[in-house]
C-alpha cells in the first residue's frame, strides 16, 4: 500500500494504482512510429538547380510522388507538372491519365493533355517553355516551373534567369576561357536534341536551327576578339 499526506490527512492509495513495469516511463518516451511526410525525405535542393528558395518550399510541400533530384531530366516528361496541377485542379485532371516514362512518345502524349488541360481552364504557359522543357534545355524547366508556380499561386518572384533566354549556351560560352570555348560542330550538337529532330523531322526548320547556331558561334567569335585583342594579336619576326 502507498501513503500520501494531503492537508494533514493520509491517503492511502491501492497497490494496482502504482506501475506494475519498471520500464513505463521508457515506453513513453519512445518515438511513435509512423509514415514520414514525403518533403522530410528530400530536404536537399535538386542538383545544379537554379530554383528559388520560395520555389523550393514550395515544391517540398506538395507531396509529390517523387522530389526532382535533377530538374532538366525530372520535368521533362510532364508528369510532375501533370500531378502539381492536379493537386490544384483533383477534379479537373486525373495523374493516372499520365505515364511517368523517358521515351519521346510519352513525353509529348502527357504534354499534349496538359495543354488542352491549360486550354480549358484558360491557363498559359509558352510553348516555348514547354519545348525546351520537353527537350531537356539547360535552364529552361527551372523558368517553367517558376511560371507554374505563379500561375497556381499568383506570387510574383525575382527572375532567376541574370540575362535573356534564347534556348542556347550562349551565354556559358562567353564565361569560359578561351580554350575550352565549344567548337560550332559541338555548339550544334549541344543546342540541337536528337528528340528535337525526331518530334519535328522538318528538314528547312533543322536546317535554319543549325544556321542560327553558326551565325551565333561567328558573332562570339568575333566578341571575343575584341574583349581580347592580345589573345588574338599577331606577332610579326623580321
Amino acid at each position: 500500500m502507498a501513503a500520501a499526506s494531503l492537508g494533514g490527512r493520509l491517503l492511502t492509495l491501492p497497490a494496482a494504482a502504482l506501475p506494475k513495469s519498471p520500464s513505463l516511463s521508457l515506453q513513453a518516451a519512445a518515438p511513435i512510429r509512423g509514415k514520414p511526410k514525403k518533403y522530410l525525405v528530400y530536404p536537399h535542393p535538386p542538383k545544379s538547380s537554379r530554383l528559388s528558395p520560395s520555389v523550393l518550399r514550395w515544391l517540398q510541400g506538395l507531396d509529390l510522388t517523387f522530389f526532382p533530384r535533377n530538374v532538366n531530366r525530372d520535368f521533362s516528361n510532364g508528369f510532375l507538372i501533370a500531378e502539381i496541377f492536379t493537386i490544384y485542379y483533383p477534379r479537373d485532371l486525373k495523374l493516372s491519365s499520365f505515364e511517368n516514362g523517358t521515351s519521346l512518345k510519352v513525353k509529348l502524349d502527357n504534354w499534349a493533355q496538359l495543354e488542352k488541360f491549360l486550354a480549358r481552364k484558360r491557363l498559359k504557359l509558352p510553348k516555348e517553355l514547354i519545348h525546351g522543357t520537353i527537350h531537356c534545355k539547360a535552364g529552361v524547366p527551372e523558368i517553367l516551373i517558376q511560371e507554374v508556380y505563379t500561375l497556381l499561386t499568383h506570387r510574383e518572384i525575382i527572375s532567376i534567369q541574370d540575362d535573356l533566354v534564347n534556348f542556347t549556351d550562349y551565354s556559358y560560352q562567353m564565361r569560359l576561357p578561351l580554350v575550352p570555348s565549344s567548337t560550332a560542330s559541338k555548339s550544334i550538337k549541344d543546342n540541337i536534341r536528337s528528340s528535337e529532330i525526331k518530334s519535328n523531322p522538318n528538314t528547312l526548320s533543322n536546317e535554319l536551327k543549325v544556321e542560327f547556331l553558326f551565325l551565333l558561334q561567328m558573332l562570339q567569335r568575333k566578341l571575343r576578339r575584341k574583349l581580347n585583342p592580345s589573345k588574338f594579336s599577331l606577332e610579326i619576326v623580321n
